[in-house]
């Protein structure tokens, strides 16, 4: 039995110890009280990279997405790439027996750079060009999910041979998450409502495009989704709505992607959507919603992103500067912040921090981790305890850093993106090299 194996089953983690269910499952500390990921140092990497830099433990993702298999069988497991994807990433994956969806004609770059098969490639996106459709039709990606009529349209004039679709619907579900990760219900953007049958509308032309093979329904509920109940939920209405969909055109349709969003936790007892449990409710609900409607039970897929990635990330920071205000707080000002990770701001995201580079001397203080960027909000974790003696210098690790900071990483004050550093059996290697002012310059015209 593996570390994540017993991770559901573990307690409250004690003083000094890294909580096994935010750190990497190799992440440890050595004699030096220096943190330690895949066997190297994070020191090391440090020295070696600069930073800030992202780390991202091999060992974890594998086993977290061997973890998946595992607890669900007889569902088709695609890897949601836009949480984070390399080419080396899309090549774990693979090897693990994933598919990849991906978002862009960038992402599916990369993921056939990476050595995935077209056919284990699902094209997600609301708002796919003419041209980007034509590459994915080029390549021969497996399925392509329509999110609007006039995808349809697009589709139909760039498919030259018969194309698998899937239908994005709204299944109307609530998850009362932020209201920036919260996809499910009816009033945002994504896909076709089932209330005034807008997907009706759509399954009507595809069908009507001869080129175009519906195959099934995709839905997508949310992010960080803690309550499995709410994934059968959406299993019941979207069995209904193929049933409906055989009713009114004849059409059996054989798959149903049920999306991803699994909750992880990114600080202590923090929690998480139980995969043993959602193997249940999925199961249940399949053969309850299945009978209601008389309907043959169709392939399920589930597109899970952060779950894979999120915990094998760790981010490298150099301590710059300390100061405390007059009766306010106290803030450590680090060498990177809303550019390499905007999730803080964007849905105030917290995170658990650790000094990465030599045993605490004495208390804590609590502080708040501030960024370089001149913008007030740039935090990346606030009111987070940290040795009283820190100063200058010193290397801190912020965990669950693997999903959506490479991905959303951005040039704000023209600061330079981190490389991405992947590390097992005590070697590391750079995955995506640091970004330089060379390369910034490249990009301007003048």
């Amino acid at each position: 039995m593996t570390l994540l194996d017993m991770l559901p089953s573990m307690g409250r983690v004690a003083p000094g110890r890294l909580d096994p269910a935010i750190w990497p499952v190799t992440a440890h500390s050595d004699e030096e009280g220096r943190l330690c990921v895949g066997g190297v140092p994070l020191t090391d990497i440090a020295d070696e990279f600069h930073t800030p830099t992202y780390v991202i433990d091999e060992t974890d993702f594998r086993q977290r997405v061997r973890r998946y298999r595992r607890a669900l069988r007889g569902v088709e497991v695609v890897y949601a790439g836009k949480s984070l994807l390399t080419t080396a990433v899309a090549r774990w994956a693979a090897e693990e027996g994933l598919g990849i969806d991906v978002c862009s004609s960038g992402e599916l770059a990369v993921a056939m750079a990476g050595g995935v098969r077209p056919s284990r490639i699902v094209m997600h996106g609301n708002a796919k060009s003419p041209e980007e459709l034509r590459e994915a039709v080029r390549v021969g990606v497996g399925r392509i999910v329509l999110d609007s009529c006039i995808e349809i349209a697009y589709l139909a004039g760039v498919a030259r041979q018969r194309q698998p679709v899937l239908i994005r619907v709204t299944p109307d579900i609530d998850i009362h998450g932020h209201r920036a990760i919260t996809t499910g219900i009816s009033d945002q953007k994504f896909g076709l409502t089932l209330h005034g049958d807008r997907a009706d509308v759509a399954a009507q032309r595809v069908l009507a495009h001869p080129i175009l093979d519906l195959v099934g329904l995709h839905c997508h509920i949310g992010s960080q989704v803690t309550d499995p109940a709410l994934y059968g939920e959406a299993i019941h209405r979207m069995i209904a709505a193929m049933a409906d969909i055989r009713a009114r055109h004849g059409v059996i349709l054989t798959e149903l992607n049920i999306g991803g969003g699994h909750a992880i936790p990114y600080i202590p007892g923090g929690r998480e959507l139980d995969l043993d449990e959602l193997a249940r409710v999925i199961e249940d609900a399949l053969d309850e919603a299945c009978a209601a409607e008389h309907f043959p039970r169709p392939t399920l897929v589930v597109e899970p992103g952060r779950a894979i990635s999120g915990r094998a990330g760790v981010t490298l920071y150099r301590v710059c500067s300390i100061k405390t205000q007059p009766g306010g707080r106290t803030f450590v000002a680090v060498d990177g912040g809303m550019s390499d990770n905007p999730r803080v701001s964007l849905y105030g995201a917290q995170y658990t921090v650790a000094l990465a580079n030599r045993h605490p001397m004495g208390l804590k203080q609590r502080v708040t981790i501030a960024g370089r960027h001149c913008e007030a909000g740039d935090e990346i974790a606030r009111d987070v305890e940290l040795p009283a003696d820190l100063h200058p210098g010193d290397l801190l690790a912020v965990a669950t850093t693997g999903a959506y900071h490479h991905s959303m990483a951005s040039n704000y004050n023209m600061v330079c993106r981190p490389p991405v550093v992947a590390v097992k059996g005590g070697r590391a290697r750079e995955l995506v090299r640091r970004e330089t002012i060379a390369d910034l310059l490249a990009r301007d015209r003048g």
